[in-house]
C-alpha cells in the first residue's frame, strides 16, 4: 500500500513554506520541505505570476495524494495584509486544481490546537512538536516550513478522526418585547 503523501502549505506573498508528509497508518515522516519566495521589487501581479509558477513546480515534484492550505486569517489592524495574502492564497488554489489534486483548509487555531493542543501556541511552540511528531533532527526553520509542516500534521490527524468545524454562533430569538417594537417602528 502507497502512503498518503499530504502537502501544506502557508501561504505568503513573500514567502509560501510547504511540507511534505507521507503518511503509512499512523506512521508520520517527513519527505520535503521547503518555501517559494519571490521578489518583493516586482509588482504585484508579476509576483503572483512568478508564485503560481514555482508553486506548480513544487505540486509537480512532490506529487501530493492531497494539499493542504490555511485558511485566510485577517487582523482588523492589518487590512492591507489579508489583502495581500487573499490573492497569494487564491493563486495558491488556482495552481492545485489546475493539477487535479484534492485540496483541503484549515483554520490557524484549529492547526494549533492540532498539533500543540492549544489553539494560542507560540511559532516556537509549534516548531518544537512537528520536530517532536515527524522525529526531526532539528527544528524546521524558517516559520514557514514549519507551519507548513503542522498543516500537513493536522491533516494526517484529521483522516484518523474526521475534522468538524466548530458550529457557527447564530443569531438568538429576539425577546417578544423587542418583537413588538421592531413591527411598530415597520409599520
Amino acid at each position: 500500500m502507497r502512503a498518503e503523501r499530504i502537502l501544506g502549505v502557508d501561504p505568503g506573498l513573500e514567502v509560501t513554506g510547504y511540507g511534505l508528509v507521507a503518511c503509512e497508518g499512523r506512521h508520520l515522516r517527513s519527505v520535503a520541505s521547503g518555501t517559494v519566495v519571490t521578489d518583493p521589487h516586482r509588482a504585484l501581479v508579476e509576483r503572483l505570476v512568478e508564485l503560481h509558477a514555482r508553486f506548480t513546480q513544487v505540486l509537480t515534484a512532490c506529487a501530493p495524494d492531497i494539499v493542504v492550505l490555511e485558511e485566510l486569517y485577517a487582523h482588523y489592524q492589518h487590512p492591507m495584509t489579508a489583502i495581500l495574502m487573499g490573492h497569494a492564497r487564491g493563486v495558491l488554489a488556482l495552481a492545485v486544481v489546475q493539477q487535479g489534486i484534492p485540496l483541503s483548509c484549515y483554520p490557524p487555531t484549529h492547526v494549533k490546537k492540532a498539533v500543540t493542543g492549544n489553539g494560542h501556541a507560540t511559532k516556537q511552540q509549534i516548531q518544537r512538536m512537528v520536530a517532536a511528531l515527524l522525529k526531526l533532527p532539528q527544528l524546521p526553520e524558517p516559520n514557514d516550513v514549519s507551519d507548513a509542516l503542522a498543516l500537513a500534521l493536522t491533516h494526517a490527524h484529521t483522516l484518523q478522526q474526521p475534522y468538524v468545524p466548530p458550529p457557527r454562533r447564530t443569531r438568538r430569538a429576539l425577546s417578544p418585547a423587542l418583537q413588538a417594537a421592531l413591527a411598530e417602528t415597520r409599520s
